[in-house]
């Protein structure tokens, strides 16, 4: 069979099944034990077996029912029929019945559940055995009774019903009433009523009682019986008995008659005279609930209402009114009486609400989820009236707005007793509203109509039917790094509008290897904590999501993004690019020129890596530009007095604390070539005597010179640029040795002025020119003449050669007598002069810090170099010049005797300068005279100025060293008469033919 199919089957049998009262029903007997299989609501009937949900909703305690399959099942509770509350005032032969009722919930469809109504028939069995009123009975029998009468004998009763109930009697006597009394057992409204029947004639004077025991059988299987004692009185003769008019009675009664209403009289007669015809009524063998309802008066026979009668308990009594009458031996006789109940408007509807299906009340309290669809039953209400006919039917609606309705479960006839579903109109929403008091109120039609209302409070479960939120959705947060691990960071909060475990949220982290490790969150409260140190220069910026999961089911989440700016703490140094700087830079940049630019970060930010720079030690030479990181000079590079600089730059942040670093700067000067070739030795106005018998290759003179530069720039080419013409001599580029080139002949003779150039490897190149003399000759006899020749040479332009022509020797010896006096005169003046100028400059420089060397602004003979920072001030070498030493009063004398110039130690003694004067033909001397060496002086002895004292010389020509005249001594320093002044009187040129 299909499955649709099916399902229409199962509702159509669920709908017929509650149309008429007792369509289902099952049977089964009472005391089954537990778990015992009484029916199976899907196999039996046709219903579904699965997908569906069976519960019982009536039958408990004695039945529960399987949910899956319908099957219905005894309990722990046995079901006694004796006990059933429906079937303790059964009259005797009808069926005692326990009703259930099962709801039917479709799972699959979420329908409203179906109810599906039952009987079942508790049959009988025998478990009760008949009892006596008393365990020993009593009969009264007239002595004068007839044989055959009949006296009625209490009757014996068994809860049990039917065959199971009382079915027989027995009758033992002794033998000496066997013969006088036997037992009839008639049948009396479907009862049996046993019968004592008198046998033979009793004689009271004999024997007035005799003790017999009767016993009472039921019909059950296995049998079950009890005995009494059955003591029958003999009294004495009473010839009537009393007889009833009516053999039965039958009245009715109103519930809720007052006590001592009157309800029927019952009247027996008795033909008797005086008190055997005197009658007493009673009620026979009277138990509850007659005895308890109803008296009867012992005379008039009237029975009236002894306590509270309710039909709705008991409709119906039933039982017997005994005449007996006053005589010796009381006769009587007995009659049945049956008094109906009838109904008065006296109960007010009973509304019952009960869970049905899945849905379960607990202390009249409903619960329902949000999420069941409209239509859902909530309740299953039951609407009972106890009374009967127009007083029990009822109508029942639900009082107040609320989304709930009645329809009814099932189209029973029955008016009394109306069953209906308390179901939803609309959708339940737990967050607007979570929860409905529901009124049910029901009128019968009595009149005066009554009615009774019942409540049921609907409480609106929670479904997971909502998601957390997160308010808002960004969380951004400043949080400065270095922190400390497990610092809190922040809060995320999200909220559920659910309930309960619904609502209950759960934070975590979305997993992201960006920040594995670094933060965590607190499962509970949602507050985010840093597990590490953050470093902001490792990253500035976290971004990662949180996510809320509820604890329903099934969990709903809500996410929130995080951000977190890490602020920055000052932690960093700055930090150089090098661990140290070496700038090269080219002498003589003028100042404030870029000399290296240095990088320093700090990876710290804002005021934090704000840098500040600055030179330590602060001597002023330098400066560092903040921003741009350039050293600046504050001076102008001269390497030849300081070729590297070394300092500190120190690095300074803006934060609070400061933190600082410190880098070495090394500052190479570059020579740049600035420097001219000075010429140490010789002397330009010296000689040097040459053998006429020299060989080639002889030595002859060795040219000294240095420069202050360095490399390249310092590297000296040595030539003969003039005076050679002869080619006599040569000269060693390289070391500047002058060697004879060739043997000489007579007419080499004499003085030979070499122009030596000397030039460094710069680029422009720098020279320098020096005059070499050389006087070839035997011997020297005329050291006065030589020096004379030496001078005027120095006049003569460079152009002309000097290269010891004969002639030029004696033209020069005719002219020596002049010389000599203008000498000797000059001699004398220039001694008083020396003198003077020597004592005025040593007292003026112990005032004022003179220093030897130191050029003088009217020196008509120094060079007009430009200015140079620094130089000059400073000895050659960086050595510091020596302070001037004067003249001792000895020293002063033998000058003025001897008419010579002290050239001792020419850097450390003061110099005299004179201005000198030429003719317009003569040769610009003076242009080499104005530069950077010193003038001559005059001293007594020979000297060269030593190869380590530099002389600033940037002419063309070097100034002349010194002269001295020592009788016999091939070697000359040269004379000073030729250095100092002017020729402008005997001024002597060489002719063509010189």
């Amino acid at each position: 069979m299909e499955p649709n199919v099916r399902q229409v089957l199962f509702w159509v049998l669920v709908l017929h099944c509650g149309s008429a009262e007792g369509s289902i029903l099952y049977r089964v007997q009472e005391e089954q034990p537990p778990n015992t299989l009484i029916g199976s609501l899907a196999a039996d009937q046709g219903l579904p077996d699965s997908g569906h949900l069976y519960k019982l909703e009536v039958g408990a305690p004695y039945l529960r029912v399987d949910g899956k399959t319908g099957d219905i099942f005894t309990t722990e509770i046995p079901i006694d029929r004796e006990t059933l509350r429906d079937c303790r005032t059964l009259v005797k032969g009808k069926p005692c019945y326990l009703e259930f009722e099962v709801s039917v919930t479709d799972l699959i469809q979420n329908q409203s559940p179906r109810l599906i109504e039952g009987r079942i028939e508790v049959q009988d069995i025998n478990d009760n055995t008949p009892q006596f009123p008393s365990s020993v009975l009593t009969i009264s029998v007239p002595e004068n009774t007839i044989m055959g009468a009949l006296f009625s004998i209490p009757l014996a009763t068994d809860r049990d019903s039917d065959r199971n109930g009382v079915a027989d009697y027995a009758l033992t006597a002794g033998p000496d009433a066997a013969t006088l009394f036997g037992l009839q057992v008639a049948d009396d409204r479907g009862g049996r009523l046993p019968q004592l029947i008198v046998l033979g004639n009793l004689d009271r004077e004999l024997k007035d009682s005799y003790d017999l025991t009767i016993k009472a059988m039921d019909g059950g299987n296995p049998q079950r019986y009890s005995s009494a004692l059955l003591r029958v009185v003999v009294t004495d003769a009473n010839d009537n008995s009393p007889k009833f008019e009516r053999s039965t009675y039958e009245a009715e009664v109103s519930e809720n008659s007052p006590p001592g209403h009157s309800v029927l009289q019952v009247k027996a007669n008795d033909s008797d005279m005086g008190s055997n015809g005197e009658i007493e009524y009673t009620l026979h063998q009277a138990v509850d609930p007659v005895s308890t309802l109803l008296r009867i008066d012992r005379s008039s026979g009237i029975i009236y209402v002894k306590g509270s009668l309710d039909r709705e308990e008991i409709s119906s009594l039933s039982f017997y009114v005994v005449a007996r009458d006053k005589g010796p031996q009381p006769k009587s006789s007995k009659t049945f009486v049956t008094i109906e109940v009838t109904d008065q408007n006296d109960n007010a509807p009973v509304v019952e609400i009960r869970g049905i299906g899945l849905v379960t009340h607990s202390e009249g309290v409903a619960n329902i989820s949000e999420d069941m669809p409209v239509g859902t039953a909530v309740a299953l209400v039951q609407v009972s009236d106890k009374d009967e006919g127009e007083n029990a039917m009822v109508t029942c609606v639900v009082a107040g707005d609320v989304p709930f309705q009645l329809r009814p479960a099932s189209d029973s006839s029955i008016d009394s007793k109306r069953k209906y579903f308390l179901q939803t109109t609309t959708p339940l929403d737990y967050e607007r509203i979570r929860d409905y008091r529901v009124e049910i109120v029901a009128v019968d039609s009595g009149n005066p109509a009554l009615s009774s209302q019942n409540s049921l409070k609907v409480q609106v479960t929670d479904v997971n039917d909502n998601s957390p939120i997160f308010s808002p959705t960004l969380f951004e947060v400043d949080f400065a790094e270095e922190n400390q691990p497990g610092e809190k960071v922040l809060d995320v909060i999200a909220s559920d509008a659910d309930s309960g475990t619904n609502a209950e949220l759960l934070y975590s982290i979305v997993a992201d290897s960006s920040i594995k490790g670094l933060f965590e969150i607190d499962p509970n409260t949602g507050t985010v904590r840093a597990r590490s140190p953050l470093d902001r220069e490792h990253k500035e910026r976290y971004e990662f999501r949180v996510t809320a999961a509820d604890k329903g089911s099934p969990v709903h989440k809500g996410t929130a993004t995080v951000v977190i700016n890490v602020l920055d703490r000052n932690d960093n140094d700055p930090k150089f690019m090098l661990s140290g700087y070496s700038f090269s830079v080219l002498e003589n940049m003028p100042p404030l020129s870029p000399v290296g630019m240095v990088t320093v970060l700090d990876v710290d930010k804002g005021e934090n890596a704000l840098i500040d720079l600055s030179v330590e030690p602060d001597g002023g030479k330098f400066v560092v530009q903040n921003g741009t990181g350039t050293i600046l000079s504050s001076i102008s590079f001269d390497r030849e007095k300081e070729s590297s600089y070394t300092f500190r730059l120190k690095a300074v942040d803006g934060g609070e604390p400061p933190r600082s670093s410190y880098v070495a700067v090394t500052i190479n000067v570059l020579d740049e070539n600035d420097n001219n070739p000075v010429v140490t030795k010789p002397s330009n106005s010296s000689f040097r005597r040459l053998s006429p018998l020299a060989s080639p290759d002889s030595h002859v003179e060795i040219v000294e010179a240095e420069d202050l530069d360095s490399g390249p720039n310092a590297e000296l080419v040595f030539s003969i640029s003039g005076g050679n013409p002869y080619q006599l001599f040569r000269i060693s580029p390289s070391s500047g040795e002058i060697t004879l080139a060739k043997e000489m002949t007579r007419k080499h003779g004499g003085l030979h002025r070499l122009v030596v150039r000397v030039s460094d490897r710069g680029k422009p190149a720098r020279h320098a020119t020096a005059l070499v003399h050389i006087y070839v000759n035997d011997t020297i006899s005329n050291v006065s003449l030589v020096e004379a020749l030496v001078g005027h040479s120095l006049y003569t332009p460079l152009e002309r050669d000097i290269a010891g022509d004969p002639d030029y020797g004696f033209a020069a010896q005719r002219s020596n007598i002049l010389f000599g006096s203008l000498a000797g005169v000059a001699g004398v003046v220039m001694l008083i002069l020396v003198v003077v100028f020597i004592r005025h400059r040593i007292q003026r420089e112990t005032k004022s810090g003179y220093q030897a060397g130191k050029k003088e602004t009217k020196d008509l003979y120094a060079p007009k170099q430009a200015p140079k920072n620094a130089k000059g001030k400073r000895g050659r070498k960086g050595k510091p010049q020596k302070s001037p030493k004067p003249l001792g009063e000895d020293e002063e004398v033998s000058l003025q005797k001897s008419l010579k110039f002290n050239l001792d130690g020419v850097n450390d003694s003061p110099r005299i300068h004179l201005p000198l004067t030429y003719s317009p033909g003569s040769p610009d001397i003076g242009r080499h005279y104005r530069s950077n060496s010193p003038l001559p002086s005059i001293q007594l002895q020979a000297q060269s100025p030593s190869a380590s004292q530099k002389h600033q010389a940037v002419q063309d020509l070097p100034a002349a060293n010194t002269f001295v005249g020592t009788g016999g001594d091939d070697n000359s320093t040269g004379s000073d008469q030729y250095s100092d002044y002017s020729y402008k009187t005997s001024q002597m040129k060489y002719s063509n033919k010189q």
